[in-house]
This record gives C-alpha cells, structure tokens and sequence, in this order.
C-alpha cells in the first residue's frame, strides 16, 4: 500500500509572503475575509479551498484559467507520469518567470 503525504498549507504565511490583506487574499479563490480569517485561526480547511490557494496563491495561476479538465490531467500526470509532471511544469515555471 502507497503511504500519502500530506503537505501543510500555512494560509497566513502565504498570505504574508505575498504582502496580502485578507480582503484581498481570500476572495481571489472565492472565501469571504471572514471565512478566511478561521481558516487562518485554525479551523480545518476542506480539501478545494486548500487547492484553489495552491493552485492561486502558491503555483500563481489566476482562477479564471483553470478548468476542471486541466485538473484531470494534472492529476493523470501526477500518478502516471511523475517525471514528465516535474519536467513540464519546471518549463512552465521558467517561462511564467521570464514574462515577468
């Protein structure tokens, strides 16, 4: 059996990292500043709030470009194809960067 490793996502230190009030942080993934603030005191946070801050806030793809299909295929490369996953989104990183 595959153990799973959880990763812990700190939403105040990404939130801080980014120099980001709440009002500002927490409605780009669709959570009120309240609703972020308890997450942030420490109430549990379910499992497509803590993707949507990955995948905005940490991997830095705006929301209105993300699909339900790319999440199946970034899932579907994930498990079948790890190195390619890692190639392709080193590449992606690399050109996000060099726009900037």
């Amino acid at each position: 059996m595959k153990k799973t490793t959880k990763i812990a996502i700190d939403p105040r230190a990404i939130r801080r990292q980014r120099g980001l009030n709440q009002q500002e942080f927490w409605p780009s993934i669709g959570v009120t500043q309240s609703g972020g603030s308890r997450y942030e005191s420490g109430r549990r946070m379910p499992k497509p709030v803590r993707e949507l801050l990955r995948i905005v806030h940490v991997e830095g793809i705006p929301l209105s470009r993300v699909r339900g299909d790319d999440f199946a295929l970034i899932a579907f490369l994930q498990k079948s194809r790890p190195a390619m996953y890692r190639k392709l989104k080193a590449a992606a990183l690399k050109q996000q960067k060099s726009r900037s």
